[in-house]
């Protein structure tokens, strides 16, 4: 971000202007013992060049570990990305729009929005998609408070153990004034969403069941069963997919049964870039639309028989009186989802299937591979994963994975502190970027480790 000065006088006519007369009045709210009243500990001023050439040392003293030899995952993942897509993203038509208050003038960026509900609505299998949403866990959020508005007396929202956890999170935040009925379902020996816990809900109180697909473990599982029970007692289903290219490989949640689904993007053309901007991915029944958070793109044509773009339907607060708005967080990441878009477009149909099943058999031969050393096992062997599989080792892993990252590997995720049955356990993920040998190194690394 610009640094933009302003002079003494500047400053003291804006002070003026709220009735104040100091700065640090401005900043009165913040507790004294948060205050930095001392000068900081910063070297003597540099010059440019000597300024970065500081600036370069600093960053080699930084631990690295190479893309191919991560295997971090749980809901940010790393493929690799087109060099278009970066060269097309950066054209100024694409790079400057945000949202467009006045739409029907910014056609360009509508034309991507309505190219990017087709492709969301067309990978969920679903009727209609938004215009995107902030993240997966706000739109998991989103799902509900819609589910909810659609049960109208129903309270009950059967949310799964095994769904992202910092997912449930913001549910929990977002949801506080009626938190206590979300209700969380255990996953059974095979990573899967107990069953048996699910019994004592089908009834009248149910609003909606939320399905991880695949869940927070990488287990994908049929959950026809499932969805049939929770519309026989009159509530709908949401299925929340955290990585999406799955769905090149398995069923779509459309083709399952789901009312309404959502999930997070990322994975399709966005780099992690340490956590974010991601963006949300949000799509249901035709049926429910009017309930849908967003904004939701169309093609018509106008008086002389052309195709524009409008806005179709804008529920939300800037349009609408609010207490009649779906959603008041409900703006979309639009240069994240024109970017997933390009990506989407360069890949295509046959390309996403190719690379999904690439991951797929790449997180197989890894499994197969880590399961075979001593002192390690899977921890759901009988699941059915993609990118992403649990391993529990004969020692603690919190100490495997710092010997692990001294040897140039991020080994996985610790499960212990946010699962609490999964003592000694990582997640694990592998994608493309992981090649054969990446994946022979590691698991030699923590043959030696263990």
């Amino acid at each position: 971000m610009r640094y933009i000065p302003h002079t003494k006088e500047e400053i003291q006519s804006m002070l003026k202007s709220i009735g104040l007369k100091s700065v640090d009045e401005l900043f009165a709210s913040i507790p004294e013992s948060l205050v930095q009243n001392k000068q900081l500990a910063l070297p003597p001023p540099m010059d440019e060049m000597t300024l970065l050439h500081h600036m370069e040392n600093l960053a080699g003293q930084n631990h690295t570990v190479s893309r191919s030899r991560s295997f971090l995952g749980g809901g940010v993942y790393r493929h690799s990305i087109p060099s278009a897509v970066a060269d097309l993203i950066r054209r100024s038509e694409f790079l400057t729009p945000y949202t467009p208050y006045q739409p029907e003038v910014a056609q360009g960026t509508l034309q991507v929005m309505f190219e990017f509900q087709t492709m969301v609505a067309e990978l969920y299998g679903m009727e209609v998609a938004n215009a995107s949403l902030y993240d997966g866990s706000t739109a998991l959020a989103e799902a509900i408070l819609m589910a909810r508005r659609i049960g109208k007396n129903r309270k009950n929202i059967l949310m799964p153990k095994a769904t992202h956890p910092e997912y449930a999170q913001v549910v929990q935040t977002i949801l506080q004034g009626f938190g206590d009925h979300i209700v969380a379902i255990p996953f059974a020996t095979h990573g899967g969403i107990d069953r048996g816990a699910l019994n004592d809900y089908f009834n009248e109180e149910l609003a909606a069941c939320v399905i991880p697909y695949p869940n927070f473990f990488g287990v994908v599982e049929d959950c026809r069963d499932i969805v049939e029970k929770v519309h026989a007692a009159g509530g709908l289903v949401i299925f929340c997919v955290q990585e999406p290219l799955s769905l090149g490989l398995f069923e779509s949640p459309g083709a399952l049964g789901a009312d309404i689904v959502c999930g997070e993007g990322q994975s399709l053309g966005l780099s992690p870039s340490f956590g974010g901007p991601f963006v949300g991915l949000f799509a249901s029944k035709n049926e429910f639309v009017r309930q849908m958070p967003g904004r939701l793109c169309g093609m018509t044509t106008d008086s002389q028989g052309r195709r524009g773009f409008v806005l179709t339907l804008s529920t939300r607060e800037q349009h609408i009186r609010r207490e009649k708005a779906t959603s008041n967080i409900c703006t979309n990441q639009a240069l994240c989802a024109t970017q997933m878009t390009i990506y989407l477009s360069l890949l295509g149909r046959e390309g996403f299937k190719k690379l999904a099943e690439l991951n797929w058999q790449k997180t197989e031969y890894a499994k197969q591979k880590l399961a075979a050393i001593p002192g390690v096992s899977l921890q759901f062997p009988e699941a059915v994963t993609f990118n992403e599989f649990v391993i529990t080792f004969s020692k603690p892993a919190d100490t495997v994975l710092h010997e692990l990252r001294k040897r140039g590997f991020d080994g996985g995720i610790l499960l212990e502190n946010g699962f609490r049955d999964l003592h000694h356990s990582i997640l694990v993920n592998v994608t493309e970027l992981n090649a054969k040998e990446d994946i022979d190194a590691f698991a030699e690394e923590l043959k030696r480790t263990l």
